[in-house]
């Protein structure tokens, strides 16, 4: 079926939530999640202003698209490699590595503004 216009954006947004479904299925994800959570209430404990959130909110997005490609990866090596094979590996470490790069920034990011909020950190 063509669908154009609204239908379009509808149909769109439903194969969105679907994949959210199975991406939030998978625990790295979830824990991702607690993360946010976690820097949510840090945060707001030591007064974070109002960009300081708009930058993580970012920041968390980024870290669930890098998630999502990297589950996307796995999901697509199981099902056309199920053998072990180095270029699956590869393919896996190398989604991994995305993963724990968005990981350092987001939690970086995170650290910094709660160190300078609380005065642990010294006013750049």
């Amino acid at each position: 079926m063509d669908e154009r216009g609204l239908a379009h954006v509808w149909a769109a947004l439903g194969y969105s939530m679907a994949g959210a479904r199975v991406l939030f299925r998978e625990e790295a994800a979830r824990l991702e999640l607690v993360l946010l959570a976690v820097a949510f209430v840090l945060f707001l404990m030591t007064g974070a202003n109002l960009l300081q959130y708009a930058i993580l909110a970012g920041l968390f997005m980024g870290l669930i698209c890098i998630e999502a490609l990297n589950t996307a990866i796995e999901l697509i090596v199981d099902r056309t490699s199920p053998e072990i094979s180095d270029y699956g590996k590869q393919a896996k470490d190398i989604g991994s590595f995305a993963v724990f790069c968005g990981l350092v920034i987001f939690c970086g990011y995170a650290l910094l503004v709660v160190g300078l909020q609380s005065g642990l950190l010294p006013a750049l």
